[in-house]
């Protein structure tokens, strides 16, 4: 694996360029606004961040999320904003590239002297964003479920960590008597250390891995590592893979003519969006792990759906990644509120213990973590593109990113 070291380096110096471009316009890399008293506390609006690929093989899944995020800034708004002024929103484009991820954050703290960043979908994009962050000591708002064995102070996670949504997937699985597992993901951080944790649960819990094959994002060339899933005969796939090469894989295994009856696939990375995208009859029958859905049964989620679909078109879907978008934006507006101004240590210390009646069920932030208790919902996917909860946790469930309360984690971080 060469281009792993080459990609960590091209995104180091992007960072480096663009902290030193910050530095020739009179401000040091760690006198950003965001630690101290911010300019967004003057003006007549607040400016926040929006970074998504907008672009590249990752827009499949990202452009829903910004669209969720801006929907609740017009809702905010439309309320009278935060701390009495508008949110004014600034868009940039990650572009599917992690170096474009950390340069463009630098942008917005640095140039756009932005409150906070709502973005990222990848772990690959939140990693080589995390040191941006930390070093200026400013807040993104990260909305996607991802591998865990992370905290960082000036990161807040509103998608699922590991516990509260692989573990429930597994612990699925294994209600049903599936015992040989194969791994397919893409060929990336989050797919790598997922599948660490899926193997150690599954040598704790008599579960047999059968098989491990990665792919590059974006790359569409499927064919042999679905020949090598259908030989191992597993009873179920669990599928880590991102971005539009779920489209190719999702096709060609429709070929092999198994039925999802006999050897589902559990993916943790497509959600309505991607089944609209794909074609319900490539997935109908298979399953996902996630926290809401768009058949969520709650008041809260009947006016969201009801409020996407009066501003993108009756034709949208909602999905979990973007609905943590959605509530991302809310969050961080009540902490804004509660602590009376954006400066970025204030609304740390007011966030915690926060919560919001969000789409998937109530919501509330971890302090000590900065993630959210979240509410872990089995779906499987219909024919007419929809994913109906079939299983799920009672309540929500508190976040665990190091996997403290599992034996068989031990070792992992």
């Amino acid at each position: 694996m060469t281009e792993a070291p080459k990609r960590k380096r091209l995104w180091l110096s992007t960072v480096m360029v663009v902290m030193l471009l910050g530095a020739a316009c009179g401000q040091e890399a760690g006198d950003t606004p965001g630690g101290g008293t911010t300019a967004t506390d003057e003006g007549d609006t607040i400016k926040v961040g929006l970074l998504h690929s907008l672009s590249g093989t990752m827009a499949i899944s990202e452009v829903t999320v910004r669209d969720a995020e801006l929907l609740a800034i017009e809702q905010i708004n439309a309320k009278g904003g935060v701390l009495g002024k508008q949110i004014e929103p600034i868009e940039e484009d990650g572009a599917s590239d992690w170096p474009t991820f950390a340069e463009k954050a630098q942008k917005l703290i640095s140039v756009d002297n932005v409150a906070a960043v709502f973005g990222g979908w990848t772990s690959a994009s939140r990693k080589a964003m995390l040191p941006v962050f930390e070093k200026n000591k400013a807040l993104l708002w990260y909305p996607v479920q991802y591998e865990g064995l992370e905290q960082s102070p000036y990161i807040f996670y509103t998608g699922a960590t590991t516990n509260q949504q692989i573990v429930p997937g597994l612990d699925y699985l294994k209600s049903q008597g599936k015992k040989k597992i194969f791994l397919v993901g893409s060929d990336y951080v989050f797919p790598r250390t997922a599948n660490k944790e899926i193997k150690a649960y599954a040598e704790a819990n008599d579960m047999q891995i059968v098989g491990e094959e990665y792919i590059p994002l974006g790359n569409q060339e499927v064919a042999t590592l679905v020949n090598k899933v259908v030989a191992a005969q597993p009873d179920a796939i669990f599928n880590t893979l991102n971005g539009d090469t779920n489209t190719a894989f999702f096709k060609e295994y429709k070929t092999k003519g198994i039925a999802p009856e006999t050897v589902p696939i559990v993916s943790v990375s497509v959600a309505e969006e991607e089944v609209r995208a794909i074609g319900p009859e490539f997935l109908a029958g298979h399953l996902v792990a996630w926290n809401y859905y768009q058949t969520t049964d709650t008041p809260e989620n009947t006016a969201f759906v009801a409020a996407f679909k009066d501003k993108y078109g009756d034709d949208k879907v909602t999905s979990d990644p973007m609905e943590a978008g959605y509530v991302a934006v809310n969050l961080w507006a009540a902490a804004v509120e509660k602590a009376g101004t954006t400066e970025v240590e204030a609304v740390k210390e007011a966030a915690a213990g926060i919560e919001f009646d969000a789409p998937e069920g109530k919501v509330t932030i971890d302090g000590p973590t900065q993630h959210i208790y979240k509410t872990a919902r089995i779906g499987l996917i219909g024919a007419d593109g929809l994913i109906t909860q079939i299983s799920g946790s009672e309540g929500p469930i508190a976040p665990d990113p190091y996997l403290k309360s599992y034996d068989w984690a031990e070792g992992l971080s």
